[in-house]
């Protein structure tokens, strides 16, 4: 048997409810359809980060096809992932290049050189993992830290879209029209729709914006003249990182976050197929961690296992590593297609900043959802203070200054918690 070699199922274990393994897969045909759902899962989230950063959205949905082929070559095709734009990344890339929150990011290079320090160290930790185990990351980041600095990257970002996203009333009225959107959607549909709850309610925003603007005249049009007018097949445009010490501190601690999810990623997948791939961790930390800087050497994202990927999983019972394959090529022939650039850029600024405030919400939230998953005590003063100090510290954009470098905001809040809690856990 071959390395990425699948146990072929009949489709019938599909109308069954047949569970499809990781090693298993269904006849090619079925399997690509099953590609393109997790490509339009993750369609959403990977085409909204690059947008909040500055970066080119078509170049992140190409180099996520890129990464989780990546991704899928280092872990052997054992671990069914799909690799998206990370959210980790947003605050601190707005903090290290001063992004305004709208058009191309001028100092695109600072962002892409942390980013691939960042995933230089993410490397680094899988392969220390794969030699010794994961229990040495629990002790150093558990549960208190980790869903406080989740947290903090949401909190911090809160200003952006409600300060720098809405140039007058209507446009703010017309955010608070895109989170109901979202938020109905959310809550009154089910099944695929309600997965896309971003995609759907951002769609939906916008064509309501076009109604009040083009169709009323209460706001500035919709322009799509730069989607008729671009080609349907071109190549990416790349670009070239800058390595800065200032950016690339600021940057690197996101690997914290990367580590967490990726963690949670395999034990989720581990539990829902009943099979231990926690031998597979170091393989899979280190194929994320050279996929983030791949895609930052290109002018990418930083990128991530996605937790919409595992929802899709979750709701098809269908785990099988040759869907992600076959996923990923088609995320790397969208991105050579400059008419699906353009249009993803035509999105009205006020409805994107809508969209952003229910995402960088979300982030907050799945801090919290770390400590309530994990039973994190708060009886305990330690992990009281440590998650009380770190939000304030993050949220408020605490700065600390060494010489001319300056550590403030997701940087002073992330190094804070790991140090505040090893020194408060050894008390006891």
């Amino acid at each position: 048997m071959g390395f990425f070699d699948w146990n072929e199922r009949p489709a019938q274990a599909l109308e069954k409810g047949g569970v499809i393994g990781p090693d298993e897969r269904l006849p090619w045909g079925q399997t690509g359809l099953m590609g393109v759902q997790h490509v339009i899962a993750m369609f959403g989230s990977t085409v909204l980060a690059p947008i909040l950063m500055g970066f080119d959205p078509n170049l992140a949905v190409f180099m996520s096809g890129i990464g989780t082929l990546i991704f899928f070559l280092i872990t052997g095709g054992k671990v069914p992932s799909y690799l998206g734009s990370s959210f980790a990344f947003i605050g601190v890339v707005i903090a290290a290049t001063a992004y305004a929150g709208k058009g191309p990011n001028a100092n695109i290079g600072l962002a892409l050189g942390g980013i691939i320090a960042c995933g230089a160290v993410y490397a680094a930790v899988g392969v220390v993992v794969h030699a010794i185990g994961t229990g040495w990351i629990e002790r150093f980041m558990p549960p208190v830290v980790t869903g406080a600095v989740v947290a903090v990257i949401g909190l911090n970002l809160a200003a952006i879209p409600i300060k720098n996203m809405a140039a007058n009333n209507f446009e703010s009225w017309m955010q608070a029209l895109t989170f109901v959107c979202v938020a109905l959607v959310a809550v009154f549909t089910r099944g695929m729709v309600q997965r896309l709850l971003i995609l759907v309610g951002l769609i939906l925003a916008s064509i309501a914006y076009a109604v009040f603007t083009n169709g009323l005249g209460l706001g500035k049009p919709v322009d799509l003249s730069g989607v008729l007018g671009a080609a349907w097949f071109g190549v990416p445009q790349f670009h070239a990182p800058v390595f800065s010490g200032p950016a690339m501190l600021l940057i690197v601690p996101v690997v914290i976050i990367l580590v967490a999810e990726n963690l949670g990623h395999i034990k989720a997948v581990t539990a829902m197929t009943g099979k231990n791939l926690d031998q597979y961790m170091g393989r899979a930390f280190i194929g994320d961690g050279i996929a983030t800087m791949v895609s930052g050497a290109a002018g990418g994202t930083g990128v991530t296992t996605y937790a919409e990927n595992i929802g899709v999983m979750a709701a098809t019972r269908i785990y099988s590593t040759a869907v992600f394959l076959l996923a990923a090529c088609i995320a790397v022939l969208l991105g050579f297609s400059p008419k699906f650039g353009a249009l993803i850029q035509a999105i009205p600024l006020p409805v994107m900043g809508g969209v952003s405030i229910v995402v960088f919400g979300l982030i907050a939230i799945a801090g919290a959802k770390i400590w309530v998953d994990n039973r994190v005590d708060f009886s305990q003063n330690k992990n009281l203070i440590v998650a009380a100090i770190t939000l304030i510290l993050g949220t408020g954009e605490f700065t600390l200054k060494f010489g001319d470098f300056a550590l403030g905001g997701i940087g002073t809040a992330t190094f804070g918690a790991i140090v505040l809690y090893a020194l408060l856990n050894r008390g006891e």
